[in-house]
């Protein structure tokens, strides 16, 4: 981290009693806060306030955790087993990389869509409200295009394992002097 990123950040620290306290407003804060850092795109840590101990991928779970216990959960019991699945998992690092990706696909298909509606309503972004309207009406479409890229997604992922799955095994015939495809065991007197 450079020394000109952190002077940018903003610096909570995390205390015993759990209590969190923005350094730049000399002030306690809440998770409700800190989740309206995050909506700003303001760029903050959360430190230990005894060990200074990285506690920013902590706290942001656990609005996550806030996110999905109210209102309309954004990921399926299915989708959380899935991924919980993966912890431990020769694929995890992969299975990050991947999730990550298509997060970050998704947000420049919404910056696009939003560059492209700014001349339709006074120059202005969409704001969220507007986002709302415009997927009450194209909603069916936006899950259509969704669906398409999901596809295509999975496809590139299972072409990724089959490469790999391929690279296994041409380590493997060359290491070992038999071939397990041809059925053939190398106990056996010929």
């Amino acid at each position: 981290m450079t020394s000109t990123k952190k002077n940018t950040e903003r610096l909570i620290k995390k205390y015993p009693n759990r209590r969190l306290y923005d350094t730049q407003t000399s002030s306690y804060i809440t998770l409700a806060d800190v989740k309206q850092l995050v909506l700003g795109n303001e760029n903050f840590t959360v430190i230990d306030a005894k060990s200074d101990v990285d506690l920013t991928r902590s706290i942001l779970l656990q609005i996550i955790l806030e996110e999905e216990a109210n209102g309309e959960p954004m990921f399926s019991s299915s989708a959380l087993t899935q991924i919980i699945r993966y912890y431990g998992h020769a694929m995890q690092g992969m299975m990050g990389s991947y999730l990550e990706k298509n997060i970050q696909v998704f947000i420049d298909i919404q910056n696009k869509l939003t560059e492209n509606s700014k001349g339709l309503v006074e120059d202005k972004p969409f704001s969220p409200e507007m986002w709302t309207q415009f997927m009450t009406v194209q909603g069916p479409m936006m899950q259509g295009m969704m669906s398409n890229y999901i596809e295509q997604s999975k496809s590139l992922f299972i072409q990724m394992q089959d490469q790999m799955q391929s690279q296994a095994k041409n380590v493997f015939v060359g290491v070992f002097p038999f071939n397990p495809a041809a059925g053939v065991n190398p106990t056996e007197d010929k």
